[in-house]
């Protein structure tokens, strides 16, 4: 929504001024807006900026009534963060409103002013507001994120009521005509035991409240009956209203929520979502009489109006580009709360691992299982005696040079049944791949996968020159690391590089044969070579140190055992034949000559299966921002190559192939 001011806005308290992260994230996005924050007296040209209502704004607005300078007011967007601003965590988006504010219905607010005025006739827009709506309901996602996986909602069946703490701006200029907040939630309590007579109430406490930081309405002494509880515990918002018959609600933003959901909340306030058709309002707003649909008020208050920002690209952005950031934030929260042990990892991986892992609680390094903690085991690594172990390795985006070089990788991949490259067990990625799609996957894992393509991106994105190349139906071989463990694992007969050369060959016996060395083996690091004759004896053409992705637009179809090559061949279309029980083979996709589990009976379309492999199943951690991250920011570290490495890495790498016969100096 654009706003008409440019230049700096001026500011006096410590909200927008101060060192904390929430204070200079506000003035990122302000000055992303060209709206930059500065001290000074503003003029009749300038603007000032104030949080809201809050008890400082009277400084700004006294600054604007001496000065005749414009006044803004912001707050925090519908989708903050994963946890409330006062325990510290910056936004992901700000109200920028001209005009008012969304909760003061004293005057119209600009949000108020774009929902009864823009003709939400745009099918692009709508189609991204009931995409969005389903995202936040599947994904349960609320206005901070950080609800607790674990906890079980009350049994379904009664009357939400929900609190908000004392002295909220929406409240205190709520349009309550001067009723008592407190006595206005005892009655909105009372109305709903009236109205649900014998039914079951319980009282969602806000979640400042309860993390200490602000004291609410309702407390222990409000429970007069056995049929009324409190729910303090950080249970999904979303959860909470799948369980409820009606919900009452004064001005909270879960009403908002709520009729996302399904409801129809009672509403005893004036909030920025009631008056517009979608509530059952106990008080009549006097300016709004449109009638809205649940898409359009979406569109008007979580796509048009905020300001959305991109920690990882210091950038504004859309409302998905948001929420994917928030999604990965939570995922690795979820994850990562209750810490991890990590086994018998080497030393050069630590660093990456305690960025991945060690954001909420710091990894331990160790040789023996942790009881009380989930342990960490690389590749297929003998599993501990432990109660739960989870494999780690590398995902199928993974950096600009070799693992076997040390290279830090930009994903990595989680797995408590299995792994992706072991078809002997069931893996987590199977299971993904078989689940159904979350709403807009299919959408998003098709964008990924053009931009892939458009950037020439694959796992290692190593450089190369391609030379000329013989004409005709072109096959090519990617060798492989013949000690690799998806060889070990998944393949049977073809098991071997030159195996795979002859066999291809003795198929295709008109074909153009390319034969791809893998880059580990070409870099001496890993075994698996072929003497250069014998390679020619079934190959047309032996192409070292070429650019595998650049490749693929060269030929037709790829064969292999296992190579994740591939699965890249996939995702440009190609025609991929398998000896082995790769992760992609068995789905569908693919032509199998090897032995496929029994249990692949999904078959996914190519982007379902896309937005299992590459966003359901790996983690992504950002190097430059240091942030968990979505797919789409690691594509974007390896288009544009700032993806670091750290210069002691080349040391390593160099010591570490001096002792490689030395695994145990390797190991804490």
């Amino acid at each position: 929504m654009s706003l008409d001011v440019t230049g700096p806005v001026h500011a006096y308290t410590g909200g927008f001024l101060g060192p904390s992260p929430g204070a200079r994230r506000i003035r990122r996005i302000m000055a992303l807006s060209d709206m930059p924050v500065r001290t000074g007296w503003p003029g009749r040209a300038g603007h000032v900026a104030v949080w809201g209502h809050a008890a400082h704004a009277a400084r700004g607005e006294w600054v604007a009534a001496r000065s005749g300078a414009g006044l803004i007011r912001l707050e925090d967007a519908f989708l903050r963060s994963l946890f409330p601003g006062r325990a510290g965590e910056p936004p992901l988006g700000l109200l920028i409103d001209q005009s008012g504010i969304h909760f003061d219905p004293a005057r119209p607010s600009d949000l108020e002013t774009l929902l009864a005025t823009h003709p939400f006739d745009d099918h692009t827009l709508i189609a991204r507001a009931h995409t969005g709506m389903a995202r936040l309901k599947h994904g349960q996602f609320s206005k901070y994120a950080a609800h607790d996986p674990d906890l079980a909602p009350p049994a379904p069946g009664y009357v939400l009521v929900v609190d908000q703490v004392r002295g909220d701006a929406s409240l205190t200029r709520g349009g309550l005509d001067g009723a008592l907040p407190a006595q206005l939630f005892r009655d909105m309590l009372i109305q709903a035991q009236l109205d649900f007579p014998g039914a079951r109430i319980v009282i969602r406490t806000h979640p400042e409240t309860m993390g200490g930081h602000r004291a609410g309405h309702f407390s222990e002494d409000d429970l007069t009956g056995p049929h009324i509880s409190l729910s303090t515990a950080p249970i999904s918002p979303w959860e909470l209203l799948e369980g409820a018959i009606a919900v009452y609600t004064v001005s909270s933003q879960l009403g908002f929520e709520a009729i996302f959901a399904g409801h129809r909340p009672r509403v005893w306030g004036l909030p920025f979502y009631a008056g517009w058709g979608l509530s059952d309002d106990r008080t009549p707003h006097p300016r709004r009489r449109r009638k809205l649909t649940r898409a359009q008020l979406f569109a008007g208050a979580m796509l048009l109006y905020p300001r959305w920002y991109d920690p990882c690209r210091d950038a504004l952005c859309s409302f998905e580009a948001a929420l994917d950031h928030l999604e990965a934030l939570r995922r690795a929260w979820r994850e990562d709360r209750h810490g991890y042990t990590a086994l018998d990892m080497r030393l050069w991986k630590r660093p990456h691992l305690q960025h991945f892992f060690g954001r909420w609680q710091r990894l331990r390094f160790a040789t023996r299982p942790d009881p009380d903690r989930p342990n960490l085991v690389w590749g297929d690594r003998p599993a501990p005696a432990a109660p739960r172990v989870i494999r780690v390795e590398d995902g199928f985006l993974r950096s600009r040079g070799l693992g076997a070089e040390l290279t830090p990788p930009l994903s990595l991949i989680t797995d408590d049944l299995g792994l992706y490259f072991d078809p002997n067990r069931p893996s987590r990625l199977e299971a993904l791949i078989a689940a159904p799609l979350p709403p807009g996957a299919a959408a998003r894992a098709e964008a990924l996968r053009q931009s892939i393509l458009a950037h020439r991106l694959s796992k290692y994105n190593l450089a190369g020159a391609l030379p000329a190349l013989p004409s005709g139906h072109r096959i090519l071989v990617p060798g492989q690391v013949e000690d690799d463990a998806s060889i070990r694992l998944g393949t049977t007969r073809i098991n071997t590089n030159l195996a795979l050369l002859r066999e291809t060959r003795a198929r295709n016996p008109e074909a153009v044969i390319l034969y791809k060395p893998h880059p580990d083996v070409e870099a001496g690091l890993r075994p698996g070579a072929i003497a250069q004759a014998q390679a020619l004896a079934h190959a047309d053409c032996v192409l070292d140190r070429t650019d595998p992705a650049q490749l693929l637009d060269h030929v037709q179809e790829v064969w292999t055992m296992t190579s994740t090559l591939g699965f890249e061949a996939l995702l440009r279309g190609l025609a991929v034949t398998t000896f082995g029980a790769p992760f992609y083979a068995g789905w569908g996709l693919t032509q199998d000559l090897g032995e496929i589990p029994a249990r692949r009976r999904a078959r996914p379309e190519l982007t379902a299966f896309l937005h299992a492999t590459l966003i359901a199943y790996p983690r992504y951690h950002d190097p430059a921002s240091r942030l968990p991250c979505p797919p789409e920011i690691a594509l974007f570290r390896l288009a544009e190559g700032t993806s670091p490495r750290p210069p002691w890495l080349r040391a390593l790498a160099k010591l570490q192939g001096a002792v490689a016969a030395w695994p145990g100096l390797w190991r804490g």
